[in-house]
């Protein structure tokens, strides 16, 4: 029953690790960009280069991991040896979670540059879900919060 309820945890850990990573991508609003006037300009793709966007580095990860870590410690052992266990595996399962939680919300990406129609050139980095070909006629959408994307 122990080893169950251990595996269910950490298996909710997980999942909840995965919904906490925000959509990088270029079709992606969070909720407060909605209902917000956006700066639209036009440009022409230079260069398109793949790219990793590191994932999210929260205490969340470590917190899952160290709770995790001490759940299974705790099941090793008996007096001084299962304290140990205990500390030990929260702490292992800290690094371990913090670990997990980076890896699973990394994502590939591409680094796009585009020259816009004013002469300037931008490089704007977002998730690779939409690719460009140098060459193509896009748009660069900028938010207030500086926030900037690239679209069709």
């Amino acid at each position: 029953m122990k080893h169950w309820m251990t595996m269910v945890l950490a298996v909710a850990g997980l999942a909840f690790l995965s919904g906490c990573a925000s959509s990088l991508s270029s079709e992606a609003y969070s909720r407060d960009s909605a209902r917000q006037m956006q700066t639209v300009y036009y440009g022409t793709v230079q260069s398109i280069r793949t790219v990793q966007i590191e994932g999210t580095k929260t205490p969340i990860g470590t917190g899952a991991g160290a709770i995790t870590g001490g759940i299974l410690g705790n099941q090793v052992g008996g007096g001084t040896g299962r304290a140990l266990a205990t500390v030990g595996g929260a702490l292992l399962g800290g690094v371990a979670g913090s670990a997990a939680e980076e890896g699973i919300t990394r994502q590939a990406g591409y680094e796009i540059s585009v020259r816009l129609d004013n002469g300037r050139t931008v490089s704007i980095v977002q998730a690779a879900d939409v690719s460009f070909q140098p060459g193509e006629r896009v748009r660069v959408i900028e938010a207030r919060d500086g926030t900037t994307r690239v679209t069709r």
